[in-house]
């Protein structure tokens, strides 16, 4: 049969509709014999060997050198060039570094797709048992083929999507693909076909992990047909989108670039042929204004900032994979977040108990054997918190102060009910041991264990569904500890209001006995079988998820839940943890049936949605991109890296995440902590404001330096400062005093601010009125000291000088002004400053006090010593250019409060 005839028989999605006879018999298996090793080899042959096929990559060299194609790094070079043609070795080398350092960066990061699809290729089972001509066989994973008979029990990783043609009491671990946090009870019968992938209980899938019991299983997809192949086929076609910040600096660079080409043209032009200057005088005033007007700190001092935030995101331990996703994270306006294991502990405990007595709340975290129980009195609770130790096969082990569960997670969390209620399972043991037990089943739906008793006698324990178990009871444990007839009716409620709140509910019951039966069988339960009450468990919420939910709505964060699960338990846990709107709930199956269009109305007003599927995940993300939001994803399984890929920042888990959805990622808590991802937008959104800060501060003063020599050529006046000096302005104070921003603290306003627009453009209207501003303030502010010093009648070299410190002390002014653009500069806490801050005017000081009046420095940069009554001067320029735009500044956010107010009092009653 070929590939095309398979498939046409029964198609790859289809394989959990059919019975599963339908299934061998359109793959050729047979469940007895398995294929032979001849046609084994053919169909390996047609089909493949079981891996995901490796991405093809580019040469090194190709890939190093792409990374030297950007706008941006032209703008470097061509100051690098600049700058060695004024042979001005030492900027020149700095400026290169930077070029170089930032390819190598790109270089290594570029990989991270590469290594994204590796972790996933290496989820698929490296081994196999299998039926080859009758014969069970180990096998390497990638010899598998359709129609195999693959063979699995407790702790096997299922090698290839498989549709189950025998089970006994199997569950399986898909949390890598669903998210869903409890195993999944498999079958043999078929399903619906319009199941989501969750409910496809026919079929096991690659990489997820058999829990419990035995099964056979026919293999009906290998390879990159499979669920995680098709998984890595999706992450494979992924675009990583650029950052905002990346995007607009890259289009600022072209316009700086063109703006300041086309004006060092008509001025060389204008000065040689108008004014007619010697053409190399002009020529190098030109090269000059070229060089203060190129910010060619500003990369350099942007990535310092960037990696003084992946320090500052390490400490809050959020590990930034890829620099540029800081400031990205700082942006998002809708966290799209996983369910288990981000919003939840990804641990089952028992959250309430009722009995025919009344209802208890435990609380406790985890699998913890401690915790306080509200409601009656616990000591009614015995003959329920023994059964929950005596039946159960689970165990559980405490590491470094860690509960941990060694088998089912829901038999773990009935253990740790048991200790909070005062039993201890070792002891409940050794007074009553296990004689015998019947197994859960997905069939019976129950599990019951036969144990001797303590006096004598021997005692049955049972847990299970309550509707089977109920059906099952005779009656129920009374308040006063006496059987009294079972109220089924009553039970029924009991289990739909715990069922309701988004809780899996069990019953627990037994039966003494006076003597243990021969047999322990079925037959045994249904006789004077006392139901002792029921219990609720939940995966719960995490404490610190609450609180970081309501600090993203207060910083106008919108907080989305995508998650695998069911709809039921989704809404409860987004009702716990204060999601809006958690009683509006959309199913994959509901994403299925709209529009995109539709999707688009629905987006922004759902907040939580079940029963997603990895095209889902990535639908929503895309959706909410279309609709100009910046966000970030979170998730920690593999169903979760397409998605983590595709946001503007994806956040993976590091201590529970997939190594796919890891690698997928640009941030990774090291806590697994939904709370660290409030801490990591803190520190995203100050990283923002101090590169904020950083251009705030560059461009007006870059602007200002190349005003005056715009001026001078222009209007044919001498130049106030030579280019060596403005070289010297350049590299001193771009890598002390604009690198003194990186460090600023973060603002008290930060976190209470909207998030910024996704297409806020760099230069801002009032950015752009800053630049003017203070170019215009410095502009008048070193010609007047120019001329002032000229008036006096001081030498050339004293009245550059002069000038030349009036610049840095502008700069300087400026640098305190920048530090707080969002209140007032003039508080002790402004001026005290931060320590680095006072670092770098101190050391621009120096550097200025040693140009100025150390003899061999004055050779090179042709200045002059200067009288303290012109430094005094000086100093009292700057403070006189800071009471400007300070003033400016407060009339501006004055007049933007009472437009606010204006704003809000339209929008009152």
């Amino acid at each position: 049969m070929t590939g095309q005839s398979l498939e046409q028989t029964v198609g790859a999605a289809a394989h959990h509709a059919a019975p599963a006879s339908e299934s061998l018999a359109a793959l050729k298996g047979d469940a007895v014999l398995g294929l032979t090793d001849e046609e084994a080899a053919l169909r390996l042959e047609k089909y493949g060997p079981n891996r995901l096929p490796a991405p093809k990559g580019r040469h090194p060299v190709l890939r190093f050198l792409s990374h030297f194609h950007n706008v941006l790094i032209y703008v470097l070079i061509g100051a690098g060039l600049v700058t060695a043609l004024l042979q001005h070795w030492i900027d020149t080398a700095v400026i290169l570094a930077v070029v170089i350092v930032n390819a190598l960066i790109g270089y290594i990061q570029e990989g991270r797709a590469e290594q994204a699809m590796a972790a996933i290729r290496n989820m698929l089972s490296p081994h196999a048992s299998v039926l080859r001509g009758g014969h069970r066989l180990t096998v390497e994973g990638e010899a598998l083929v359709p129609g195999d008979i693959v063979l699995l029990e407790a702790g096997d990783k299922v090698p290839a999507d498989l549709r189950v043609i025998q089970a006994n009491n199997l569950q399986v671990q898909e949390a890598i693909l669903t998210g869903e946090s409890l195993p999944v009870s498999k079958q043999i019968e078929p399903v619906a076909a319009d199941v989501p992938l969750g409910d496809r209980k026919s079929m096991l899938f690659s990489g997820t992990l058999v829990a419990s019991g035995t099964a056979r299983g026919v293999v009906t997809a290998t390879g990159k047909n499979t669920e995680i192949g098709r998984i890595s086929g999706l992450l494979g076609d992924v675009q990583t989108l650029s950052t905002p910040l990346m995007i607009q600096i890259a289009g600022f660079a072209r316009w700086l670039t063109v703006m300041i080409l086309l004006i060092s043209l008509v001025l060389l032009i204008f000065g040689y042929f108008v004014d007619h200057f010697a053409f190399i005088d002009v020529f190098m005033a030109v090269v000059s204004l070229a060089v203060a007007a190129i910010p060619e700190g500003l990369p350099a001092v942007l990535t310092i900032t960037l990696a003084v935030g992946v320090q500052a995101m390490a400490r809050r331990n959020a590990i930034v994979r890829r620099l540029p996703a800081i400031e990205t994270v700082g942006s998002v306006s809708v966290i799209c977040t996983d369910k288990t294991g981000t919003l939840t502990r990804n641990e089952m405990v028992v959250s309430a108990v009722v009995t025919s007595a009344g209802a208890w709340k435990i609380g406790g975290e985890g699998y913890a054997p401690r915790g306080e129980v509200e409601g009656g009195d616990p000591s009614t609770l015995e003959a329920l918190s023994r059964v929950a130790a005596l039946c159960n096969d689970a165990s559980l082990v405490e590491v470094e102060g860690d509960w941990q569960v060694e088998g089912d997670p829901m038999e773990g969390a009935l253990i740790a009910l048991a200790g909070k209620l005062g039993v201890d399972r070792a002891a409940a043991e050794a007074i009553s041991p296990r004689i015998a037990e019947i197994p859960f089943d997905s069939a019976t739906r129950y599990m019951a264990t036969l144990h001797r008793a303590d006096g004598g006698g021997a005692l049955i324990c049972v847990k299970g569904a309550p509707e089977r178990i109920v059906e099952m009871a005779t009656h129920q444990r009374a308040a006063n500890g006496t059987a009294e007839p079972v109220d089924a009716r009553f039970w029924q409620q009991v289990g739909s209001d715990i069922a309701g709140q988004g809780m899996r509910v069990l019953a627990l019951a037994e039966r003494r006995l006076d003597t243990a039966p021969d047999v322990f069988a079925p037959a045994v339960l249904g006789e004077s079988l006392v139901l002792l009450g029921l219990v609720g468990l939940i995966d719960p919420p995490r404490a610190e998820a609450i609180e970081a939910v309501a600090s993203c709505h207060k910083a106008g964060i919108a907080v989305k839940m995508i998650t695998g699960d069911h709809a039921g338990t989704a809404a409860a846990i987004g009702r716990q943890i204060g999601l809006l709107n958690p009683d509006t709930v959309l199913t994959g199956a509901d994403l299925d049936m709209i529009s995109d269009a539709q999707l688009q109305e629905l987006i922004e007003r759902t907040n939580i949605f079940a029963r997603t599927s990895p095209e889902h995940k990535l639908r929503l993300v895309t959706a909410l991109q279309a609709r100009g939001l910046s966000v970030a994803m979170t998730g920690d399984g593999v169903n979760d890296a397409p998605a983590l890929k595709r946001a503007d920042a994806g956040i993976a888990m590091g201590r529970k995440g997939s190594e796919a959805a890891k690698e997928a990622a640009d941030l990774v808590l090291a806590d697994d902590n939904f709370a660290s991802i409030v801490a990591g937008i803190q520190e995203g959104r100050t990283v923002y404001d101090n590169i904020k800060k950083v251009i705030s501060w560059t461009l007006p003063t870059n602007a200002g330096e190349a005003a005056t020599i715009l001026v001078a050529l222009v209007f044919g006046f001498a130049l106030p400062m030579t280019p060596i000096q403005i070289l010297w302005i350049n590299l001193i104070t771009a890598t002390t005093l604009g690198l003194a921003l990186a460090f600023e603290p973060t603002e008290k306003s930060t976190m209470s601010r909207p998030p910024r627009p996704r297409n806020e453009p760099l230069l801002t209207g009032g950015l752009v009125w800053h630049i003017v501003l203070v170019s215009m303030l410095f502009l008048a502010a070193v010609y007047g000291m120019y001329i002032y010093a000229v008036d006096r009648g001081y030498s050339n070299e004293v009245a550059r000088t002069i000038a030349l410190n009036t610049l840095v002390v502008l700069e300087i002014f400026h640098l305190f002004f920048i530090r707080n653009i969002c209140g007032t500069s003039l508080t002790w806490a402004a001026v005290k400053g931060a320590r680095f801050v006072w670092f770098a005017v101190l050391t621009v000081t120096a550097a200025q006090f040693a140009v100025t009046y150390i003899p061999a420095m004055q050779e090179i940069f042709g200045t002059a010593p200067v009288s303290l009554f012109d430094g005094a001067v000086i100093i009292a320029v700057g403070a006189a250019f800071f009471a400007i735009i300070e003033t400016e500044k407060q009339i501006r956010l004055r007049a933007g409060q009472l437009r606010a107010g204006g704003h809000q009092q339209a929008a009152g009653p």
